[in-house]
């Protein structure tokens, strides 16, 4: 049976479609470059504890929510309520707080939070709504307190900055909600989904749900990991749609690492269904160098990827997402940007004495193949498209296949230096990529 990918972008952050692989090849998991602190959390209504941070494009411009909290040393308890705050970007690299005149805080409206209640705003996790037939611009959710705390509100906004409550009742959900729940319109179910906290045998996991209307909500499973661990604390899930091919879903929890001081670091997973994932034990931002992301909690992946220019003169852009630090140091935390190629979480990577890798069967819509690959100077890829008993189309061997050597996020293969596929469209074929010394991200036909 032959699988349809269309025309959509298929990226090997799972072997869903992978057949064999031959020779020196393997999947490789890629970790972020750090590009520094993009803000320190430093007003009086932020602090030591603040964080959960959520960052959003909207137009020409990007949004970071985040809760403003300080956590006394010596009392050992918050000085005041938690409170949600913006920040905002024309770039995403370079970011500002804003004077919003919405909140007063001693005696002052000139501040950036938005919310300030008595609940919600301890994980408050907002998302620009794009259902077609949405009746807000935004919506979020958020955890009660006190009696409440169990207990999970939403909310929606017309511009991102003015809220108000959805509904008064709880949310039809149950669970600890006790971490950043994130939720959205999933475009694959058709439905809003969430992902939220509640404890598996005692251990911090992930649970989720859809719902019609945002109102009433599906029965919520514990996610579910092929070959990892069972009793992992994930803290976080920043789950969502990975834009670039929304019928994946990609995963960066936190893994909390309670024996060790509870620190924690980023990992990578990646899903086809929202609930059963493959996840990557191997840490996908580490605390590094850097001592200020060895201390509890100092080391969260926050939810978000945006699109940022590279400081590369003439290179393609890059995606930009964010961590913490110095979270319960006694000083105020900082937001750190990392940055990592487009699509360039996991690679079928080859050595310089070659690999290969063959598709399953599969059929696709389109004339050309494009490939997101990088090789080295001495290195190269070649691609054959096979027939489904791995026989090789005449006019697309591996010997017709023009060598490809260099860096591209969407280069146009070809074959005797043509790229016209159309008269393989809709008809059973295998890939077999052919590297040395490079790396293969993704590939579309399109």
């Amino acid at each position: 049976m032959a699988i349809d990918i269309g025309s959509r972008r298929e990226l090997f952050v799972d072997t869903t479609l992978v057949d064999s692989l031959t020779g020196h090849i393997h999947q490789h998991l890629h970790e972020p470059i750090d590009r520094g602190l993009v803000l320190n959390h430093n007003a009086p209504w932020e602090g030591t504890t603040s964080g959960y941070n959520t960052t959003i494009r909207d137009g020409d411009r990007f949004r970071m929510y985040y809760r403003g909290w300080n956590f006394d040393e010596h009392s050992k308890k918050e000085d005041f309520e938690a409170c949600s705050c913006v920040a905002e970007s024309a770039d995403g690299i370079t970011w500002s707080k804003l004077s919003l005149d919405i909140i007063e805080r001693d005696g002052s409206t000139d501040n950036n939070i938005i919310l300030e209640t008595d609940h919600l705003t301890h994980n408050f996790a907002p998302f620009l709504d794009s259902n077609p037939d949405a009746s807000y611009r935004y919506r979020g959710v958020g955890r009660g307190i006190g009696e409440q705390i169990y207990n999970l509100f939403a909310m929606h906004s017309d511009d991102g900055l003015n809220w108000a409550s959805t509904y008064e009742h709880r949310m039809a959900l149950d669970g600890k909600f006790d971490s950043q729940n994130v939720s959205f319109w999933d475009p694959n179910a058709s439905a809003y989904r969430i992902y939220f906290r509640d404890l598996e045998r005692g251990h911090r996991a992930i649970k989720t749900a859809t719902s019609p209307d945002f109102v009433t909500w599906s029965d919520a499973p514990f996610l579910t990991y092929e070959g990892s661990p069972a009793d992992t604390h994930l803290y976080t899930s920043q789950i969502a749609p990975y834009y670039r091919a929304p019928h994946i879903y990609f995963g960066f929890p936190t893994r909390f690492i309670q024996e060790r001081g509870q620190i924690t670091e980023g990992l990578f997973m990646s899903s086809r269904d929202g609930e059963h994932f493959t996840r990557f034990e191997e840490a996908f931002i580490r605390p590094g160098l850097n001592p200020n992301k060895w201390g509890n909690r100092c080391n969260y992946t926050w939810y978000g990827l945006i699109e940022t220019e590279s400081d590369v003169e003439g290179a393609p852009r890059e995606i930009s997402l964010f961590t913490d630090e110095k979270y319960y140091t006694g000083q105020p935390v900082g937001t750190r940007r990392h940055s990592i190629r487009v699509d360039g979480f996991v690679s079928m990577q080859a050595g310089m004495s070659g690999g290969e890798v063959t598709t399953k069967p599969l059929t696709f819509s389109g004339s050309t193949l494009e490939v997101n690959v990088s090789t080295s100077a001495a290195g190269a890829l070649r691609v054959a498209i096979l027939d489904e008993d791995e026989r090789e189309r005449e006019g697309y061997g591996l010997e017709d296949s023009d060598e490809f050597f260099g860096d591209a996020i969407d280069q146009v293969l070809s074959w005797k230096e043509s790229s016209d596929l159309s008269s393989l469209a809709g008809r059973r074929v295998r890939l077999r990529f052919a590297l040395r010394d490079a790396d293969l991200y993704s590939f579309r036909f399109a």
